[in-house]
């Protein structure tokens, strides 16, 4: 039987408040932010209190209650509402669960009379525990396509990004238990480290032997040997299966595939976005060139260095030996597999 792993909350509501654990100050301190308004939630999400694809979708669902709660008493309660679900779609544009969430609040609205704040808690709730069932899921169907050996990860796609137990983390987690993986390697992930402050973090606090590398290491260590899969989550997969995630990710695929190794990407349904037909049409977000020129608020580049700053690629899906969702497994995908995933019921 899996363990819950269940140690580790993001995203709580309590009381009418939405509770975010700030992930910018992990591992070193833990603190839980309180959230009653959706724009400063929005605030929240651009400037990465939370991250993560699935994380960042929930979290908006539960921002546009707050929105419901703080305008019900207006008489343009409906318009204020609307404009917070604009904001919130603003604040990153990569992570397509984002619009998802918002879509999904975006039609419970409009199907209710009044400010409908119990029945926008209830949709947001739903959103929230259909993806901790879908982790736990995928990590199942992921573990299954893992016999043996040690594992790369790359960035924080554990229950820090999502509602729980994780997507490429839950899959870890799930072989952990079974017996199918060793030790996980973990890419420190610059510039923001999530590998470092926050995988690592993670698989600490459920005993699951981890190692830190640099992003440049990588190669070497698939070269070395023991390594058997690279299993990351994603931001969005386009209809063709190419597939965005963390700066960083098209560079690990690339390398596993000259070394032999084989390449997982796990996420929900949600992330998967067949408007979008292949990597190409993926907008990607730039950040803020402080992010490259300084570390821990210290700058350490040269005056004078400009800086190119993109927070995701995009992996070809032929590079892909497998995406895992809570619907199934595509191995080698291409289009015509992933409109087959999308068309069951």
């Amino acid at each position: 039987m899996v363990p819950q792993y269940d140690a580790v909350h993001a995203i709580e509501w309590t009381e009418n408040q939405l509770q975010l654990l700030d992930q910018r100050l992990l591992p070193a301190e833990k603190i839980v932010l309180k959230y009653s308004d959706a724009p400063s939630v929005a605030v929240a999400i651009r400037d990465m209190v939370v991250r993560g694809a699935p994380a960042i979708g929930i979290t908006a669902a539960y921002a546009v209650v707050l929105s419901a709660i703080q305008h019900r008493s207006t008489p343009d309660w409906y318009q204020a509402v609307l404009s917070d679900i604009d904001r919130l779609g603003a604040s990153r544009p990569t992570a397509v669960n984002l619009f998802w969430a918002l879509d999904r609040m975006r039609r419970c609205l409009q199907e209710q009379e009044g400010a409908p704040v119990d029945f926008l808690l209830a949709e947001a709730k739903k959103i929230h525990q259909e993806d901790i069932e879908a982790n736990y899921r995928m990590g199942e169907l992921g573990a299954a396509l893992i016999e043996s050996g040690d594992v790369i990860t790359h960035c924080n796609a554990g229950a820090l990004a999502t509602g729980g137990y994780g997507t490429a983390l839950g899959v870890i987690r799930s072989a952990y238990a079974a017996g199918r993986v060793g030790r996980v390697y973990a890419d420190e992930t610059r510039p923001w480290m999530q590998g470092a402050r926050l995988t690592a973090w993670e698989l600490l606090q459920d005993q699951i032997p981890v190692t830190l590398l640099c992003e440049g290491a990588a190669a070497s260590l698939m070269n070395n040997g023991g390594v058997s899969w690279v299993i990351v989550g994603s931001d969005r997969i386009a209809a063709n299966g190419d597939v965005a995630n963390k700066i960083g990710t098209y560079s690990l695929a690339i390398n596993a595939r000259h070394h032999g190794l084989r390449f997982m990407v796990v996420a929900p349904t949600s992330t998967i976005d067949m408007q979008t037909s292949c990597g190409a049409d993926i907008p990607i977000e730039e950040r803020d060139p402080r992010e490259i020129l300084s570390l821990g608020g210290q700058r350490i580049a040269a005056e004078g260095a400009e800086v190119w700053n993109p927070a995701f690629d995009v992996t070809p899906a032929e590079l892909v030996d497998a995406i895992v969702t809570e619907k199934g497994v595509v191995m080698s995908p291409d289009a015509q597999k992933m409109r087959a995933l999308m068309s069951e019921d």
